[in-house]
């Protein structure tokens, strides 16, 4: 590997930003493809689902051999609201890969008893946040009905380009909640990001069907990073 390709990608890799190593297997040559730069053509295309399904792997491209080698950052899901749904998720986003983080600053739901094993804060989602901002590989799932625990941490979600947010509610509740972030100066077409009601529509109605449908939901966005609606639904 060259010398130079080694220091940006372990400069990447720091920064939680995707990366791969493509690497001309007819000359030996390298260089590192970020997630945002243009790729034309086939190549393009092969880099584009490389980034998005996380696996390595030869490709040949109009007679020439390349190999991917993909770098992604883990996928972190953060939970704001230690609730009944929310434990349902949690051994769930864990068995799917997903480090997974639960804010909530009521001390009564975020308890080590009601989530073993889980990275837990009993703070306001805006100083948990400061201390460990969000990022494009970071999901946000806000569970809490509250809009003094939630809004924050969805206006956090949306100034990260977080690849999924939803936030738990009603239409109702939701245009409720679309108010108060237009008044607090956000554009419509990122509120449009949020996913309201959360998760995939699949008739959830107990706190572990809605938790299947928020992490069917953020599996999806995850795999789907940069398409268009209609390759999405293909």
């Amino acid at each position: 590997m060259d010398p130079h390709s080694l220091k940006k990608l372990n400069a990447l890799r720091r920064e939680r930003k995707a990366a791969i190593l493509l690497t001309d297997l007819g000359d030996g040559r390298d260089r590192v493809v970020q997630e945002a730069d243009t790729v034309a053509g086939p190549l393009g295309e092969a880099v584009g689902k490389a980034f998005r399904s996380g696996r390595s792997g030869a490709v040949e491209i109009e007679g020439r051999a390349f190999f991917l080698n993909v770098h992604l950052p883990a996928p972190r899901l953060v939970v704001v609201g230690a609730v009944h749904i929310s434990q349902a998720l949690a051994p769930m986003a864990r068995i799917a890969g997903f480090d997974l983080t639960v804010i909530d600053p009521r001390t009564a739901f975020a308890s080590p008893e009601r989530f073993p094993g889980v990275t837990l804060h009993a703070e306001w989602p805006d100083e948990v946040l400061a201390r460990d901002p969000l990022d494009a590989y970071t999901a946000v799932a806000a569970l809490t009905h509250d809009p003094k625990i939630d809004d924050p941490a969805l206006l956090a979600a949306l100034g990260a380009g977080c690849f999924y947010i939803g936030a738990l509610g009603s239409r109702k509740t939701h245009a409720r909640r679309v108010e108060r972030l237009l008044a607090a100066g956000v554009s419509e077409d990122r509120l449009a990001r949020i996913e309201a009601p959360i998760g995939m529509n699949i008739g959830a109605s107990s706190p572990a069907e809605i938790a299947v449908a928020v992490l069917g939901s953020v599996i999806a966005a995850l795999r789907s990073r940069g398409l268009g609606a209609r390759e999405q639904a293909a």
